[in-house]
């Protein structure tokens, strides 16, 4: 998986990372354990949510005999305590910190006594129905819960040398290797939401065991031979749903309505497509699968040609949270939830490692910088679930449609997986930043300024990115062998100006990459971006954006806020010729460039709900002020807009 080791330094990831080790990591300690007084909020109009508390370590505590009571929450409320314990690992290998070791240390140990004789682990069955293990897959979200143990698992160990954290997680994935395989008496099936994959993955490149690869490539390879398999299971079960609803779902939203190796377009649940991908790309990096990496990039293709929105979003409809059709790509109403463009960062990770290609880094960035940010607020105690391209609070309050779509991040959800998803995605961030390819090469994909040490030398980079446009890349080759760097040409900078050791060069665009071959001793290379603002049109089959314009600067999506430009941002019509003012805001949102430009606001003296005089409407200048998009909402409750019609 890669030599690299590298410690950040930069001023914008660092406040991140730093507000997640103090902050986000206690506070949602204090969540889990029932702590914090809060106001959990549903997600969406919808009864079924819990939203009363937590209770995750408490079920814990319960199915380890240490209390007495009920399960509460969801079946899949464990994963919440995993991912809060993957982001600690991720910190602690970053900064020691005795009293946070302290207390993983003991949940470690507490999740240790909640496991079965067999290996088997998951609060709700162990105290609720343990008589139905494994027999309502579709729902139960046994094994997605024991993929994210493994995951933070493995990360624990690796941070910490905890033995018992992967001896849990080892003994966990062999109960599930012998419950489920191609062998007689094994469950021929697949959890209904996809992780397990990926934390199998991840322990078999920590510890090498084939069976774990084995077991990852047989969950993949056997999603959709049986369209049925969860109907079946369902059926002869006999109880009552797990999750309400959820076993009248569509075949697609599992993704299972095909073969994995016979899908090539994102269908069903964002969140567990991208989990599915990451796994696949993976396993086929690993196996040197070319057909399974074909299906990956297929698959890549519908998402980020036809159905990705600006902001690196995915998923157009509140129903299953889930992709629709291409070119559905509705900007009030859509779902965009955090926890997908996560795993869509994860998925192009995991495509670099197949093919050294830019744009899957330029869809990591895009996705990074805003839509996956953008579910924090810059205090690290309230999460966005879905993150919409318009909001006009009013709606969200009296349309139900719309329920779905706050103008203000909670403090806390009743579906709470992306407030721990998101921190220990920021806290893992130096693993995105190089990709170490088969052949040796080392691609930037991220700049970001830190520190790194490779198996032959190291690299040094220092920046203002994303602020600033100007990258100094410091590398020492230790070595007698040449090595080859590949530095990412962002998309969106339409002239990258590249010297080497003080000397410009005319570099070659391979695939989205320039590549600087590297000699014994150091050698210096200086970046320059064209950072001035953009101006993105969608497909014209994207018919709610027809005659809109979006602007972006760097790897940043602007939008427009009410606090800034007044109400009825809809009204606002941007003069695209007229060029854009720039202005570095060091006390608001934590330092930001604020877009200025000209443009009108439409007005009218017309009370009339329909009007035939058109000499009722008529245009006033104004200056439109636009901020970073992942900065929105932490102002009030206010309207918010990415798209804005232009003038052309």
């Amino acid at each position: 998986m890669g030599t690299v080791k590298t410690k950040i330094t930069d001023r914008f990831w660092k406040r991140y990372r730093e507000l997640v080790r103090t902050e986000m990591i206690p506070y949602q300690w204090d969540v889990l354990n029932d702590n914090a007084d809060i106001n959990i909020e549903k997600e969406r109009n919808d009864d079924f949510i819990p939203s009363e508390k937590s209770h995750a370590m408490e079920n814990f505590r319960i199915a380890a005999g240490i209390s007495e009571g009920e399960h509460y929450g969801w079946v899949f409320q464990d994963s919440d305590v995993y991912k809060w314990l993957e982001s600690v690992a991720y910190s602690l290998a970053e900064k020691d910190d005795e009293d946070l070791r302290k207390i993983a240390d003991s949940v470690i140990e507490l999740i240790s006594k909640a496991q079965e004789e067999d290996g088997y682990l998951n609060t709700y069955f162990t105290i609720m129905e343990p008589e139905r293990r494994f027999k309502r897959l579709g729902e139960s979200h046994e094994l997605y819960c024991a993929g994210h143990f493994i995951e933070a698992a493995v990360a624990y160990y690796e941070s910490t040398g905890n033995e018992l954290a992967l001896s849990v997680a080892k003994k966990l994935a062999d109960c599930i290797d012998r419950n489920f395989g191609p062998e007689e008496g094994k469950i021929r099936g697949y959890d209904g939401h996809e992780e397990i994959e990926i934390g199998l993955m991840r322990l078999y490149h920590l510890t090498g065991e084939e069976r774990y690869l084995a077991l990852a490539k047989f969950f993949l390879d056997e999603r959709g031979k049986d369209p049925l398999f969860f109907k079946k299971q369902n059926e002869k079960d006999g109880g009552r749903p797990l999750i309400a609803g959820m076993d009248k779902f569509p075949l697609y939203y599992f993704q299972n309505h095909a073969e994995i190796r016979k899908q090539d377009t994102a269908e069903g649940h964002a969140v567990r497509l991208v989990y599915m991908c990451t796994a696949l790309a993976d396993l086929a990096c690993e196996t040197g699968d070319a057909e399974l990496y074909e299906t990956c990039k297929k698959i890549w293709n519908n998402i980020t040609k036809k159905r990705m929105y600006i902001t690196g979003g995915i998923g157009s409809t509140v129903i299953g949270e889930a992709f629709t059709l291409d070119y559905d790509l509705p900007n009030d109403t859509m779902y965009c939830e955090t926890c997908a463009s996560i795993g869509l960062v994860f998925f192009a990770r995991n495509m670099l490692r197949n093919e050294a290609r830019g744009e899957y880094a330029d869809i990591m960035e895009r996705a990074l910088y805003n839509t996956a940010i953008a579910g924090m607020a810059l205090d690290g105690r309230h999460f966005f679930y879905v993150n919409p391209l318009e909001v006009v609070p009013a709606k969200y309050k009296k349309d139900p449609t719309k329920s779905h779509v706050k103008p203000v991040r909670p403090q806390w959800l009743g579906c709470a997986c992306c407030p721990p998803n998101l921190a220990r995605l920021v806290t893992s961030l130096e693993k995105y930043i190089y990709t170490e390819t088969k052949d040796g090469k080392v691609l930037v994909n991220l700049y970001v300024q830190s520190e790194s040490d490779l198996s032959w030398g190291s690299i040094a980079q220092k920046t203002s990115y994303p602020q600033d446009g100007v990258v100094e890349i410091t590398i020492r080759n230790d070595s007698e062998a040449e090595k080859n760097i590949g530095l990412r040409l962002p998309g969106w900078s339409d002239d990258t100006v590249i010297s080497v050791d003080g000397t410009k060069i005319n570099h070659a665009d391979t695939d989205g990459f320039a590549y600087i071959s590297v000699k014994k001793g150091e050698t210096r290379i200086s970046i320059e971006f064209d950072m001035s603002v953009k101006e993105w049109y969608s497909n014209i089959n994207v018919s709610e954006n027809t005659g809109n314009v979006a602007l972006s600067r760097g790897p940043f999506v602007y939008c427009m806020e009410e606090v800034d430009n007044g109400r009825n941002l809809h009204n606002l019509k941007l003069d695209t010729g007229s060029g854009y003012r720039l202005s570095w805001k060091e006390d608001e949102l934590h330092g930001i460039y604020e877009i200025n430009a000209k443009g009108q606001r439409l007005c009218s003296d017309s009370q009339e709900l329909y009007e035939r005089r058109p000499e009722k409407f008529y245009a006033e200048e104004t200056t439109i002020k636009f901020i970073p998009y992942y900065a929105w909402a932490n102002r009030g409750e206010n309207e918010m807009r990415v798209w804005i019609k232009n003038s052309r």
